[in-house]
């Protein structure tokens, strides 16, 4: 393990007390959650804001399961794993690299994320979709599945660790640590 793995270990503090965690996770939930009353109060749900023509529409969705409507109908078997996946994301959080900035940004985004599709998933069975992007190709919209606010810090947060075990799996391929003479 190198310094600054070791130093990132020794500094772990109360989860409460992690400030930048805390503070990014309450930056995505309250965005997301705003965005999505906003959605509620603001379309009736199917129906569309063109922003771009043949690009980008705001519409009001619900996906009753989780990505791409997987486990469909099944939203509180969704949340209770959602519950899980957080208690283990926190109890196993310093195998994260979050004595890193990156890694406390990555750790914020993915739990202000999950709370806030859990939120949707307890307080109406579904996860409540509002950004749509799409191409028109012959005349038929080839449609990415929508998305909130809350799917963003999640992917964000998953990108920024992959992003950062692959920087730290290439740092010890470059600077192998010596073996056994």
């Amino acid at each position: 393990m190198d310094d600054t793995a070791a130093t990132a270990k020794a500094e772990q503090v109360p989860f409460l007390q992690e400030k930048r965690i805390l503070a990014t996770a309450g930056i995505v939930l309250a965005l997301d959650q705003l965005t999505k009353w906003i959605t509620v109060a603001s379309l009736k749900v199917g129906e569309k804001v063109v922003v771009i023509n043949g690009f980008f529409d705001f519409v009001h969705w619900r996906n009753p399961g989780a990505a791409w409507s997987i486990l469909e109908g099944k939203s509180f078997l969704l949340a209770i794993i959602s519950i899980f996946a957080l208690g283990a994301l926190i109890h196993f959080r310093e195998h994260f690299e979050i004595g890193t900035r990156t890694g406390k940004l990555a750790m914020g985004a993915m739990i202000g994320g999950i709370i806030g599709n859990c939120i949707d998933r307890l307080a109406y069975q579904e996860v409540v979709d509002f950004l749509k992007f799409y191409v028109v190709v012959g005349g038929k919209e080839k449609v990415y599945p929508a998305f909130n606010i809350a799917d963003m810090g999640i992917c964000i947060g998953v990108g920024l660790m992959f992003v950062m075990a692959w920087r730290k799996t290439k740092e010890e391929e470059e600077d192998p640590k010596e073996g056994p003479a």
